[in-house]
């Protein structure tokens, strides 16, 4: 082994203009002993056409060929395995290199670190040799200088999307963004036009395919044939199409006057608790319908989007501001929805929008309220029966009432032997109420009473603990919890389920 050890560069090289390759990754190209690239199945490396006249000759080249794309493979471990085994089997390639104290140059199309197989290299090896990794030219600022229409300016957001994505998803993000660059297209570009149809975006969506490159061209979304579509494609959504104010922020609906308007409703649509099969049919309904979708952003962002679906997402302490906003969209005729989780009733967005309706503003704007799927209900449903009997429900939170009413009414609660459901029982910066309700209730209550502790019940991340009110853990709670603190006649039956009686004693 040599006693240096070689240096490992990963250079971009651009989209495909040579002359777009910076002057330190010509350097570092006429320097390297050792040039390596990737290179797809039976085709020529891209990396190494853009970077060709730049490469040394007697320089060691290391071709590094992809052995799968996305078809089928009889790897083992099917297309991630065999793309596992082929980076580790690339990396040992190129240590060796180093090792024997050769300087390694890795081309990378773009910038390295932009959807770039680079990437898999620097994991594998940035630890164990110098690195330097030098920034390139990505394909979309070549494609937004094709175009020559600016991408982002001032307060705009750009988010940058793998065509990949699940249509639905895909069209909630575009609808959530101002400027978009949409990557990886190819055989997913049919998908990909219809979620900026339903995102409201495809009109101003502008096709780029080629983008530095002798061939380059660029048209329409809307006029782009989907069997012509290549890999080297992408897709921009500039944002200064979108209608702005004068300050050239997004605009949001303007209400007209409302002495003009027909009056619409608002519909308080609880969606669930997560899953789409607990969203109600009638919820579904009512959201296929409007115009407008109000409410915090998680929630907002479980509404799939479609095409005249204008979304409003807000913070999580901003409940009256959010439902005024929604009682002005009805009043100027707008159809609108303010979306709660679980059951919109449950200290969710029903209280917060009749709260605003009390201004007398908002006399004429009828209110509706669906039924949606509690979180508690949910709870109780993985763990059994536990509120077959009487029960009483309580947020731990602090915000919107003093911690002293809480605690006198987890008092009465204990005191009257109720099974008790407890929402918001802790958060990042609410730390110590949920080991302050464990002691007062342990003054009223048995250590054995049994507790359900339900963590994003619904949800691939779901789990369900059963354990007693003396041996349940604080700090294990979050604000992703909802908690069941059973009756003295709770109980857990021989296979595992948590259950209270109808009746008492």
């Amino acid at each position: 082994m040599s006693a240096r050890l070689g240096r490992f560069a990963g250079v971009g090289v651009g989209p495909g203009d040579p002359e777009l390759i910076t002057l330190k990754a010509a350097r570092l190209i006429r320097d390297a002993d050792v040039v390596a690239f990737h290179a797809g199945v039976g085709k020529q490396s891209n990396a190494r056409r853009i970077a060709a006249d730049l490469i040394p000759p007697g320089v060691v080249e290391e071709e590094l060929r992809y052995p799968v794309t996305t078809g089928a493979t009889a790897h083992p471990g099917g297309y991630a395995g065999a793309m596992a085994e082929f980076y580790a089997e690339s990396a040992a390639r190129l240590a060796a290199h180093l090792e024997a104290g050769r300087d390694v140059v890795l081309l990378a199309e773009g910038d390295p670190f932009f959807y770039g197989s680079f990437m898999y290299m620097h994991d594998r090896l940035a630890d164990r040799f110098p690195t330097e990794v030098v920034a390139g030219v990505p394909a979309f600022a070549a494609a937004t200088a094709l175009v020559a229409a600016p991408l982002v300016r001032q307060t705009d957001v750009l988010t940058v999307l793998p065509g990949t994505l699940p249509e639905a998803e895909l069209a909630r993000r575009l609808a959530d963004t101002d400027a978009a660059v949409i990557m990886k297209l190819g055989r997913t570009f049919p998908a990909v036009r219809r979620a900026l149809e339903q995102a409201g975006r495809l009109e101003h969506a502008l096709y780029v395919e080629r983008a530095s490159m002798p061939t380059q061209r660029w048209l329409p979304v809307a006029d782009v044939d989907p069997a012509s579509v290549p890999y080297f494609s992408m897709i921009v959504v500039p944002g200064d199409t979108l209608q702005a104010d004068p300050h050239g922020r997004r605009a949001t609906a303007t209400p007209s006057t409302p002495d003009t308007a027909v009056v619409a409703e608002v519909v308080v649509v609880g969606l669930g608790p997560g899953p789409e099969r607990w969203l109600t049919p009638e919820a579904a309904a009512v959201l296929a319908e409007v115009d407008h979708v109000v409410g915090y952003a998680p929630y907002v962002h479980r509404v799939p989007q479609r095409a005249g679906l204008q979304r409003h997402a807000s913070g999580n302490t901003v409940e009256v501001d959010r439902a005024r906003f929604a009682l002005d969209l009805a009043r100027a005729g707008e159809r609108v929805a303010v979306v709660s989780g679980g059951d919109a009733g449950v200290f969710g967005m029903a209280a917060a929008v009749y709260e605003a309706a009390e201004d007398p503003a908002y006399a004429t704007v009828p209110v509706r309220v669906l039924p949606g799927v509690s979180a508690v209900q949910a709870v109780a449903a993985r763990a059994g029966a536990p509120v077959g009997a009487d029960f009483a429900v309580v947020s731990l939170s602090d915000r919107l009432k003093p911690w002293p009413v809480v605690q006198q009414r987890l008092r009465a609660i204990a005191e009257a032997d109720l099974v008790l459901a407890i929402y918001n029982p802790a958060s990042r910066s609410r730390t110590h109420q949920v080991a302050d309700m464990q002691q007062l209730l342990l003054q009223h209550r048995s250590p054995d009473t049994v507790v359900v502790v339900g963590r994003d019940v619904g949800r691939a991340e779901e789990s369900l603990v059963v354990t007693t009110l003396a041996q349940l853990d604080p700090a294990s709670i979050d604000m992703k919890c909802l908690l069941i603190v059973g009756a003295t006649r709770t109980r857990v039956a021989a296979s595992g389920a948590v259950w209270t009686p109808r009746y008492v004693d």
